[in-house]
């Protein structure tokens, strides 16, 4: 379990990443809301860390969308995460918390980890390492920075 905290502790950058990139406290975050990316809403579900990933993202309502995020390894679920993307300050933020199979969480309770905005396109959206494409209608890939690693990792998902 503890290699699953190490993998989705997605801060630090090695080099190695090619569809992400760092946020930088000088530029900012650039102005955005969730309508710039609403393609995200949906269920998603696809292969990744041994195992099969389910992400459901709801529409922007209340200035939020929400998510979950399931990883179930040889019939099990090995854990979840939570959280959502947030209008804030004419801008947007992603947090998320982790929890076990048993829902014991894994950070603090008060404690979330955050992304901020980097940059958004037509069809990308970039958080501090921490990438969302839209391939098609039917289909994304995310792409995340590993701590543990500094290395990129590509999740495909279809609907």
């Amino acid at each position: 379990m503890k290699n699953y905290i190490l993998l989705l502790l997605l801060t630090a950058s090695f080099g190695f990443a090619q569809n992400t990139l760092h946020y930088n406290d000088e530029k900012g975050s650039p102005k955005a809301t969730l309508q710039n990316i609403s393609w995200i809403s949906g269920n998603w579900i696809g292969e990744a860390l041994g195992g099969i990933c389910e992400e459901n993202w709801s529409k922007p309502i209340g200035n939020s969308m929400m998510f979950n995020f399931k990883l179930v390894k040889n019939g099990k679920v090995v854990f979840y995460e939570l959280g959502h993307i947030i209008e804030k300050d004419n801008t947007l933020l992603l947090q998320l918390k982790h929890f076990g199979a048993d829902l014991k969480g894994w950070e603090k309770p008060e404690i979330s980890e955050e992304f901020r905005l980097v940059k958004v396109e037509e069809n990308k959206v970039f958080f501090n390492q921490f990438t969302f494409e839209k391939v098609s209608d039917n289909e994304m890939n995310i792409y995340v920075v590993f701590e543990e690693t500094g290395k990129e990792m590509k999740f495909n998902y279809k609907k």
